[in-house]
This record gives C-alpha cells, sequence and structure tokens, in this order.
C-alpha cells in the first residue's frame, strides 16, 4: 500500500470517528436537554399550578374574588399543561367541582375533595418527575458509553498513528540518507533496498538507478579526465603566481585567483572570452598578450600588486600534443605565467648600489696607487733596483686589473639602474673595428697570436654608440687571446647579413661547452675551469650594451675547436 493511501486511511479514519463522536455526544446532550425540558415545563410547572391553586383555595373565606380569580387562572394553566396519564381526567373532575364550589362557596366537604384532586394531580407529576429522571440518568450513562467507545476507538487509532507512521515515514528516509552518505563518499556500489510498492520503492528504484549510472561513470575515463581537472585547476588556483591559460585560438581556458587581483575582473568576466577582445578594455591583458610567446627573458613587467609596485616576470609556455597514432605534434594552446620576482628586484637594487657605491670608492685609491706608482719609476724619486722595478710592476699590474673591475662594476650598477647613456650616431663599422684591433694589438703579440682582418667592402653605416661598441669587440678580443694558445689566430670579420652589419671574432682555442653557451652573457657567469681572475661581468655588460642599441649578440662554439663571437647592428 502507498505512503499516501495509508496516511488517507489513517488521517480520514481518525476523522470520521471524531465526527462520530462529535455526533453522538451531541445526540445524547441534546436527549438530556429534552428530558430536562419535558421535566421542567410539564411536571414543575403543574406543582407550581397545584400549589397556587391550594394557596387560593385557603384564602377562599378571606378575600373570596382575588382567591377565586387565582384559581381560574392556575386551573387554566394547568388544563393547558396536561402531560401524563389520567392527569386529564382527574384535572376535569377538579374544575366541575371547582364550578359547583362557586355556587356553594362555604362547602367544606367539596373544598376537601377538590384539595384531593389536587394532591393526585402533584402526586402524578411527582411519580412522573421520578420516572422522567430515571430516564434522564440512563440517557446519560448510554452517552458516556458511546462517548467512551469513540473516544476509544480514536486514541488507539490516534496512538497507533503515532507510534507507527513517524517510522515509516523515518526510517526509509534515515535508510536513504545514510546510502547518499556513502554515495557522496564515493562508494557508488551503495544501494538501497526498499521492497514495498510505494513511493520509497519508487524512491529507491531511482536512487538505485542513479546509483548505476554514477558507478558507471565512475568508472568511465571521463569521470577521472574530470578529477584529473578539477584537480590541476585547484592546484592552479593554490599556486600565488598569476596563471591564464589560453586555447590555440585566444580563447582564455582557465585563470588562478592571483592573476584575477591583478587583472581587475571577475572570473565570470574572463573565462570564455577572447584575450584579444578582453585586451582592448584591460591595459594589463594588452600587455599581456603582446608578443605572448615571447622567451622568458623578457624584461620584468611592473604591475601594481599586493598594495604596491611589484615585479613580474612572464613565461610564455607553449603547449603541445602529438595526436595518437601521428607524428606531428600540434599546438593546443599556451599558458602565461607571472613568476613574481619583486623580492629579487629589491635585493638586485640593493645589490647594485652597495656594488656602485663600493665601486666608486675603491676607484679614488686605486688611481692613486697608480700615480704612485708612476712617481715610483721616475728617475726624480729616486733610484731603484731590479727587484724593487719587478715590484712595482707587480703592483701595477694588480692595480690595473682592479681598476678594469672596479669599472665593469660601475658599468653593469649603471645599466642596471638606467643612469648610463648611450652616443647613439652614424658610425663607420671599419673605425670600430681598427680602434678595437689597435687596443688588443699589443697583448696579441706578448702571445705570439696573429690577428687576421676579414672586412667585406662597401659596408653601410651602422647606429651605434661607436665608444661601447669597441669596448665590446675589444673584450671579445680579450677574452679570445687569453683562452687561446699560444701561436694560434684570431679572425676578425665584417659582413653585411640580414639588414646588419655583422661583427664576429672567430678565436680556435678551447671551445664552450653546450651547456654552457645559454650562461655566458648571464651576470657573474664564469665557464667551470676557465680562468677566474675576472668578474663575470664582461659579456653581460656587452649584451647590455649591444640591446641597448637594438642589435643583437650570439655565440657559437665548439669543444676543442674553438668559439666565435657575433654582435649585429642595424644600418643607416
Amino acid at each position: 500500500m502507498r505512503i499516501k493511501t495509508k496516511l488517507n486511511l489513517g488521517v480520514g479514519l481518525l476523522f470520521v470517528l471524531i465526527i462520530v463522536l462529535s455526533l453522538v455526544s451531541a445526540f445524547y446532550i441534546y436527549s438530556i436537554k429534552k428530558d430536562t425540558q419535558n421535566i421542567l415545563k410539564a411536571n414543575y410547572e403543574t406543582l407550581e399550578y397545584s400549589r397556587n391553586m391550594l394557596s387560593s383555595l385557603d384564602e377562599i373565606e378571606v378575600n373570596e374574588t382575588k382567591a377565586i380569580v387565582l384559581f381560574e387562572t392556575n386551573l387554566k394553566k394547568q388544563i393547558a399543561n396536561i402531560s401524563e396519564v389520567g392527569e386529564d381526567k382527574v384535572t376535569y373532575d377538579l374544575q366541575r367541582k371547582f364550578q359547583i364550589l362557586e355556587q356553594d362557596r362555604n362547602n367544606a366537604t367539596l373544598k376537601s375533595q377538590i384539595r384531593n384532586d389536587i394532591f393526585e394531580i402533584m402526586k402524578l407529576n411527582m411519580n412522573a418527575i421520578k420516572v422522567k429522571g430515571d430516564i434522564a440518568k440512563k440517557t446519560a450513562e448510554t452517552a458516556n458509553l458511546w462517548i467512551a467507545i469513540v473516544g476509544s476507538l480514536c486514541f488507539l487509532i490516534a496512538f497507533n498513528l503515532l507510534v507507527n507512521l513517524p517510522n515509516n515515514i523515518a526510517n526509509p528516509i534515515k535508510e536513504l540518507t545514510a546510502s547518499i552518505k556513502e554515495i557522496a563518499n564515493r562508494n557508488y556500489s551503495e544501494r538501497v533496498h526498499f521492497h514495498n510498492h510505494n513511493e520509497y520503492g519508487d524512491l529507491a528504484k531511482s536512487f538505485n538507478t542513479m546509483a548505476e549510472k554514477l558507478e558507471e561513470y565512475s568508472n568511465s575515463n571521463l569521470h577521472k579526465l574530470t578529477f584529473e581537472k578539477k584537480r590541476l585547476e585547484t592546484l592552479i588556483n593554490n599556486m600565488h603566481d598569476p596563471i591564464i591559460g589560453l586555447d590555440s585560438e585566444g580563447i582564455i581556458l582557465f585563470v588562478n585567483d592571483e592573476a584575477l587581483k591583478i587583472i581587475g575582473l571577475r572570473q565570470e568576466e574572463v573565462i570564455g572570452q577572447s584575450a584579444t577582445t578582453l585586451a582592448l578594455k584591460n591595459d594589463l591583458m594588452r600587455s599581456l598578450i603582446i608578443n605572448e610567446l615571447e622567451s622568458s627573458k623578457a624584461h620584468p613587467m611592473k604591475i601594481f600588486a599586493d598594495g604596491k609596485e611589484s615585479y613580474f616576470e612572464k613565461e610564455t609556455v607553449n603547449i603541445t600534443i602529438t595526436p595518437t597514432g601521428e607524428d606531428k605534434s600540434i599546438d593546443i594552446g599556451n599558458v602565461i605565467i607571472l613568476r613574481n620576482i619583486t623580492i629579487f628586484k629589491e635585493l638586485d637594487f640593493a645589490k647594485t648600489n652597495f656594488i656602485a657605491t663600493v665601486s666608486h670608492e675603491l676607484k679614488t685609491p686605486i688611481s692613486s696607487i697608480k700615480l704612485s706608482l708612476q712617481l715610483l719609476e721616475k728617475s726624480e724619486t729616486g733610484t731603484i733596483n731590479d727587484e724593487q722595478k719587478q715590484l712595482i710592476e707587480s703592483i701595477k699590474e694588480d692595480s690595473e686589473r682592479l681598476l678594469k673591475i672596479t669599472g665593469e662594476l660601475l658599468d653593469i650598477s649603471q645599466l642596471e639602474t638606467g643612469n648610463i647613456h648611450l652616443n647613439i650616431e652614424k658610425s663607420n663599422p671599419y673605425d670600430i673595428v681598427n680602434y678595437a684591433v689597435d687596443a688588443v694589438k699589443v697583448q696579441a703579440e706578448q702571445k705570439q697570436i696573429e690577428l687576421i682582418i676579414d672586412l667585406e667592402k662597401e659596408l653601410p653605416e651602422v647606429k651605434a654608440d661607436s665608444e661601447k661598441t669597441g669596448w665590446v669587440l675589444i673584450n671579445f678580443l680579450t677574452n679570445a687571446i687569453t683562452y687561446s694558445s699560444s701561436q694560434s689566430k684570431i679572425i676578425v670579420k665584417l659582413k653585411k647579413e640580414n639588414n646588419q652589419v655583422v661583427f664576429q671574432v672567430i678565436d680556435y682555442g678551447k671551445g664552450i661547452d653546450k651547456r654552457y653557451q645559454s650562461k655566458v652573457f648571464d651576470k657573474y657567469f664564469q665557464i667551470p675551469g676557465s680562468n677566474k681572475s675576472g668578474t663575470g661581468l664582461g659579456l653581460a655588460i656587452s649584451k647590455e650594451f649591444i640591446e641597448a642599441q637594438n642589435g643583437t649578440i650570439s655565440v657559437e662554439s665548439e669543444l676543442g675547436l674553438g668559439s666565435t663571437f657575433s654582435i649585429g647592428l642595424n644600418w643607416v
């Protein structure tokens, strides 16, 4: 039986019994009221009339007229109120005798008969009152019995509903709740076992169908993919670096909270939108998608984040996949990662300022040492022996090296703080090469290294700071001489290539391992096993000088075969 039917039957039966109880109670209350009214109307009024007639009969001799009127009035009322068996005969006899008494008012015998008739009427009514009282009492007892029976039935039904109905409803719900919790805990094999053909049975059937589908879904690859997707999204969202993912069409697929914070947009305003469209109304998005395929070595971006100006390094990761059964990979999108390097930038600023201050302070005493050495070398100062000359030369070399180091440190600190200015103008590339070669000619001769100049003719002028470019070439040549063996050769080549004039320094020294070629232009980097007398800043400064002139710098090398350092400058 269905729950709704049970509820309807139980509550309906209870409702019917309550109605029956109400009708029985009303019926018996009405019966008792009717019996009581009969006693009051018929019998008690007759007794009242009889007492009035007795009283008026005794007063006939005192106040004859008034007493007769009073007797006649009550007699008429009595005649109209006859209700008991035999009462009518006695009443009419009383009327007849009273009429005779009106003719013979002093007849004592007649008065006695009239009085006896009145007593007879009173006796009949007293007996009737007793009988009717017994009837009313019996009616009340019957009413109590039936009300008790119907009330007991109502109580039993209500008690049965109170005990059984909550359990019938609550127990299946408890079982269903427990099963739902198991499903929530990924126990998709859980089932509900309701075999009754009621609403709970239908619910159990639907629930079990859902659990079967969930179990099937859980065992499918789609569930695993969805789970991994959610795990990846959670991982990305918990990362402290802003991350934005785009598909191959430039549609934003995901963005974490850190990225939303610095972009200043809500997730629903970003997900599924074209990055190009967002760039039209968001400056930061425009900066992010411009040249989004640039390498991670791009200049740091200054973004207001965490209540201050922060520095972020943008890295764009190109995502490619190789479809099953194919050899060629396809591009499916990009991930833009902004690494917060503010703390490193602040430390770098502090380091740069410290280096600049120390280098500047060292330059003066080193210059003083050089001046003192020059004075010592003069004959006017005094005669010096060979050992003293050797010591002076050693001090001079060390001070020259210190002066070079402090100069490089000052240059790199000025580059980092933006305080160095380039004098970019039309420059003759031949003059730059000649200037650099002349500067290292003596050093090359000391190691018996041949400098070979290979220059193309009629090369155009270049847009460059000739002094800084010459310094870079000198640095290339100095390194080539340092790492080349005696009696070897170094080639300085000048040629035109791809709208640029290319300067090349080619040596045949020990070369650079491929593992280190991408790092040689990093600050303070020195190739393991090389001469570490320098600062590791020369090539880093060279890179900054050339890139500041919109030029290019590169290295090609084979271990044991030598190296080729190149710079390219745009012609005018």
